[in-house]
């Protein structure tokens, strides 16, 4: 049997799952997962049979020693051996002593616990999913009432706190009622230092908050522990072997009905090989009665933030960017991470912004009210630019724009191409024309250029608005008569 297998068939035991689908997962006879179950130490390398070593003529008393003496160490081993006349390394005799020392299994106590005294949690993990520009682990949380091994499980995009509050919460919801104590391993929602040495867990206050709303008490693991939270890590492994077992990857919203369903026909409706009893039947008869009731109102599960807001009023949650109002760019504010929406508010509490939350990558979520604002103070500075430009052509130009909003609806259009005739022919040129346009209510930049067009041609074109003033007329030239066709001829 290879190292690999051995270690690897342990794994998946301490999973939840059993020696037939160990053996159909590693592709091995069910006698070979028994044989490494068994085995406390991998199987030596083969090849011929053991090599020959300078120890080999000292196993037997090192074998007695270790016996006699267990916690003697290799050191200690290897300076009597030295006396014996042993003349090899440390090292050999470490890996010696590790393979020859007695080890007895750890012992447990069986916990058992009253109705509604206890549930454990605990977060499952399963692969990666592609969400668009990236991945997103899926995780599950698992709760499980500890007498009737009720189970609720429920897929999330994150093991955050807001993720961590709301599956409680959903938890509490599904049972109709709050244990006594959540029994939780040692994850930083939940515990900030563990407990050591005697001295008490150190629980986020955050968790201590939530408990103190629904009315459980925390209880923390202990370090190296694994049976104390034993029924939910059974539960974590049997979603695993169970539900798990060949299903395609597929987001918490199409994954989840299908969880609550196999928990409400199968995981709740066995025969749980413990208790001999259906946790659903027994739930019903002696947990559900002694669970404490729920709060008037639900906690609200979400984490806040303090976060600024980049030059394009954008704030930045889980590698996506959300918008607030435009005035509010590079400003510091205070955001709020639901488990379906994304809240921003000023520092002062002021709601400014709420979007649905998204799980993908590199995303931009913008509500277009936000841009309105910036868009408006740009086109009024567009117009301010315009209208000072066009008001500086006489006294003419602001009765002549009154005309142009009244009579063209697009009358900003006018307005510039009546700027750009100043800038090619001449402000004082244009300022005439306005004031003849005027007089002859033609509004529009048309007529305008028709005008200053007129006065660099000798003749005006047909169809075109020419206009004449009395001093224009004492410029014409007029040739002198030729009087010659009126001479008669003498015969």
């Amino acid at each position: 049997m290879k190292r690999t297998t051995w270690q690897d068939a342990n794994r998946l035991a301490t999973e939840g799952l059993g020696v037939r689908a160990i053996a159909m997962r590693l592709g091995v006879h069910r006698r070979c997962v028994r044989e490494a179950l068994k085995s406390d130490q991998p199987p030596r390398r083969g090849g011929g049979g053991p090599r020959p070593s300078l120890l080999d003529p000292h196993r037997g008393w090192l074998l007695a020693r270790l016996s006699q003496l267990p916690e003697l160490t290799a050191a200690a081993l290897h300076r009597q051996l030295a006396e014996r006349g042993f003349t090899g390394s440390y090292s050999l005799v470490k890996s010696c002593v590790a393979e020859l020392r007695p080890r007895g299994r750890q012992a447990y106590l069986s916990l058992s616990f009253a109705p509604g005294e206890c549930a454990q949690v605990d977060w499952g993990e399963w692969k990666s999913l592609d969400v668009g520009c990236g991945k997103r682990r899926l995780s599950f949380f698992v709760m499980v009432l500890c007498h009737s091994r009720m189970l609720y499980a429920e897929f999330f995009f994150g093991e955050s706190m807001e993720f961590w509050l709301q599956a409680h919460r959903n938890a509490f919801e599904a049972f109709g009622g709050v244990p006594e104590r959540i029994m939780v391993d040692n994850c930083k929602t939940a515990v900030l230092n563990a407990r050591r040495h005697g001295e008490p867990a150190q629980f986020n206050p955050v968790y201590e908050d939530f408990a103190r709303h629904y009315g459980f008490r925390i209880t923390a693991c202990n370090p190296g522990r694994p049976n104390e939270k034993g029924r939910v890590e059974n539960g974590v492994g049997y979603i695993r072997s169970n539900f798990l077992a060949a299903r395609e990857y597929n987001p918490p919203e199409v994954l989840n009905p299908a969880l609550f369903d196999w928990t409400g026909r199968v995981a709740n409706q066995r025969t749980h090989g413990t208790t001999g009893r259906r946790p659903a039947e027994l739930f019903a008869e002696e947990e559900k009665p002694a669970l404490r009731p729920l709060p008037a109102g639900p906690y609200e599960c979400a984490t806040t933030r303090v976060v600024a807001a980049n030059s394009r009023f954008r704030v930045n949650v889980d590698d996506n960017r959300y918008s607030v109002p435009s005035a509010l760019a590079s400003r510091k504010l205070q955001v709020q991470l639901y488990v379906d929406r994304i809240v921003v508010r000023s520092l002062t509490g002021e709601l400014l912004a709420d979007h649905p939350r998204c799980f993908g990558r590199k995303q931009e979520i913008v509500n277009p009210e936000h841009e309105r604002e910036l868009l408006a103070s740009m086109h009024f500075a567009r117009d301010r630019d315009r209208l000072t430009h066009f008001l500086a052509l006489g006294s003419a130009a602001e009765s002549y724009l009154t005309g142009l909003r009244e009579k063209r609806p697009a009358w900003r259009n006018h307005v510039d191409r009546i700027n750009a005739l100043a800038d090619v022919h001449g402000r004082d040129a244009v300022t005439r024309a306005l004031a003849d346009a005027l007089s002859y209510d033609a509004f529009s930049a048309d007529y305008v250029h028709n005008i200053l067009e007129a006065r660099t041609r000798a003749q005006p074109e047909t169809g075109h608005l020419h206009v004449t003033r009395r001093e224009d007329l004492l410029l014409i030239q007029l040739p002198e008569p030729d009087l010659s066709i009126y001479e008669r001829k003498q015969p």
